[in-house]
């Protein structure tokens, strides 16, 4: 093939050409983007479900949420570390935060490093009955426990 023998410019294919090549960049970066955004969405879920469990005073499910384990109370036994006694001392209607009537998840966040095992979780912020003071809860990744952050974190 020579010069002389090359193909006819065509404008219309090169301005496909163009536009697949535009289009398919642009639904990379809204990808990303998106991607990025709702990086904790699947924490934020689990609390969520962890504070509508205590709005509906069911602080048997709120334990098996918060211990990864629904069945829970049919081997009460392995969880001495954080037993249900202590958890409704803490999370039930005499507890800090009291009777949930309302709760918004409000962010989450690693923290920052500082050594430690603080890479290993996620902190989600949550409002709890319109309180100034947000209720902080550590997701842990590697068992999907949750717990008590190693840090606290302001939500802005």
């Amino acid at each position: 093939m020579t010069l002389l023998d090359a193909k006819q410019y065509d404008p219309e294919k090169s301005r496909k050409k163009r536009n697949r090549i535009v289009s398919t960049i642009l639904v990379v970066v809204v990808l990303a983007f998106l991607a990025w955004w709702f990086r904790y969405w699947p924490q934020e879920r689990v609390v969520g479900h962890f504070f509508q469990a205590l709005q509906q005073q069911d602080y048997n499910k709120a334990y098996g949420i918060w211990m990864h384990h629904p069945d829970w109370q049919k081997n009460p036994q392995t969880h001495t570390k954080y037993p249900f006694n202590d958890f409704y001392r803490d999370w039930g209607p005499g507890g800090e935060w009291g009777l949930v009537k309302s709760y918004k998840v409000y962010g989450a966040s690693k923290c920052p490093n500082q050594g430690g095992d603080s890479s290993s979780g996620v902190v989600v912020d949550v409002v709890v009955n319109d309180r100034t003071e947000h209720a902080q809860v550590w997701y842990e990744i590697s068992d999907h426990t949750l717990g008590y952050p190693p840090c606290e974190l302001l939500f802005h």
